[in-house]
C-alpha cells in the first residue's frame, strides 16, 4: 500500500513546492510605494501603464478631496523618522517646497527633465515640475456673456459682484498658493487691503475647487475662481460654463504645475527613480493633456490636446515659488482669521 501511495505523495508534495515558490516569488515583487494627491481617476491609468512597462507594481495612498495635498503633506513630514513613502506626486509646487525645507525631500535630477523650463523645477533637484493647470474665472453661460465676464480678480470687490461669486476655501491647495502669491506680488498691504474688500463684497466660500465648480454649473452664482482642470471637466460633462483668464494685460495668472520628488531615505529609492523618469517622459505630459482634466504640458516641444491651451499663450504671473512657500503660514493665518473664523 506505501508503495503505491509514493507517486500521489510525491506528485503532491511537488505541487506544494511550485505553489510556495510562486508565492515567494509574488512576495518579492519590486514595489514602489506613491503618496498622490492626484485624483486617483486621472493616476491609477498612468500607474498601470508603469507597471506595465516596468514590472514594478505601484502601492499608491491618496489624498482627499477635502484636505486638498496639505493631508498628504502632514503625513510626510510626521514620517519623516521613518519613511514609509518612495515618491510624492503633489498636484501644486508650494508644499513640495515646504517638505525640502524640512528635510523630508532628496535630491534628484531626471534626465527626462531636461525639457521642461527652469522656473518648474527646483534647481538642486528637490522637486520637478509637470503637467500645470492655472487659476482662471469659471463662468456660466447661462448667466454670463463672455463680454461681461472680469477681465481682472481685481473687480471681483465692486458693487456688481456682491455676493454673486465664489472661491474654495482660501488655505487649501491650489487656492493657498494663489493667495500667497497675490501677497507675493502686491506686497502685504495691497493684498491685504484686496482681500478685506473681497470679504467686504460677500464672497462665497466653499470647500474647494470641485465646489467651485459644481455652484456655478447649477447656477447657484454666475462666477468664481478655481482651477482650468475643473472648468475642462465640466466643459466634458456637458455642463453650460467657459473658462476666461484673468490679468492678460496686467499681473497674470497663476500657472501650478503638479510636481514629483523624491522621500529621502526611502524603502525603494531604486524603483523611486524609475517611476520618477516614468512620470517626467513627454509621454506622460500627453496623457494628462488628453485626459479630462486637461493639463497643460511643460515639456517643450509637447504639443496639448486640442481643446487645451499652450502654457506658452498665457500670461502667467512672474512669482518665485520659494518665496511663496516661505510666505505660506502666514497668509494663511490672516486668510483664516478674515475668511473662515
Amino acid at each position: 500500500m506505501m508503495k503505491r501511495n509514493t507517486p500521489k505523495i510525491s506528485l503532491y508534495l511537488f505541487y506544494c513546492l511550485i505553489a510556495c515558490c510562486s508565492f515567494a516569488c509574488g512576495a518579492e515583487k519590486p514595489t514602489v510605494v506613491v503618496y498622490a494627491s492626484r485624483d486617483q481617476l486621472y493616476a491609477e491609468p498612468i500607474f498601470s501603464e508603469f507597471e506595465r512597462a516596468t514590472g514594478v507594481r505601484v502601492q499608491a495612498v491618496y489624498d482627499t478631496g477635502s484636505t486638498k495635498t496639505a493631508g498628504l503633506t502632514n503625513r510626510l513630514l510626521a514620517e519623516k523618522d521613518h519613511p514609509q513613502a518612495d515618491v510624492y506626486w503633489n498636484t501644486e509646487v508650494v508644499r513640495t517646497i515646504v517638505l525640502k525645507h524640512s528635510g523630508v525631500l532628496a535630491s534628484y535630477q531626471s534626465p527626462n527633465a531636461q525639457g521642461i523650463p527652469a522656473r518648474y523645477k527646483d534647481p538642486e533637484g528637490y522637486w520637478t515640475g509637470f503637467g500645470a493647470r492655472a487659476r482662471v474665472f469659471i463662468y456660466n453661460t447661462q448667466l454670463l456673456k463672455a463680454s461681461e465676464v472680469p477681465k481682472s480678480i481685481f473687480e471681483l470687490t465692486q458693487p456688481q459682484w456682491r455676493g454673486k461669486f465664489v472661491i474654495g476655501n482660501p488655505v487649501l491647495g491650489t487656492m493657498a498658493a494663489h493667495h500667497t502669491a497675490l501677497f507675493a506680488i502686491l506686497g502685504d498691504e495691497s493684498a491685504r487691503v484686496f482681500f478685506r474688500a473681497l470679504a467686504d463684497n460677500q464672497v462665497r466660500i466653499v470647500v474647494g475647487n470641485t465646489a467651485v465648480r459644481d455652484e456655478v454649473s447649477q447656477g447657484e452664482v454666475p462666477l468664481g475662481i478655481t482651477d482650468t482642470s475643473d472648468v475642462y471637466e465640466a466643459i466634458a460633462d456637458g455642463k453650460p460654463v467657459a473658462m476666461s483668464f484673468p490679468d492678460q494685460d496686467g499681473i497674470g495668472t497663476l500657472v501650478i504645475p503638479n510636481t514629483i520628488a523624491l522621500i529621502a531615505n526611502s524603502p525603494h529609492p531604486e524603483q523611486a527613480r524609475r517611476f520618477i523618469d516614468f512620470m517626467l517622459r513627454p509621454e506622460t505630459e500627453r496623457i494628462l493633456s488628453e485626459s479630462r482634466s486637461a493639463q497643460m504640458p511643460l515639456h517643450q516641444g509637447v504639443v496639448p490636446a486640442p481643446n487645451v491651451r499652450p502654457v506658452t499663450e498665457i500670461v502667467a504671473s512672474d512669482v518665485d515659488f520659494e518665496q511663496i512657500a516661505q510666505r505660506l503660514d502666514e497668509v494663511c493665518a490672516f486668510l483664516t482669521d478674515l475668511f473662515i473664523r
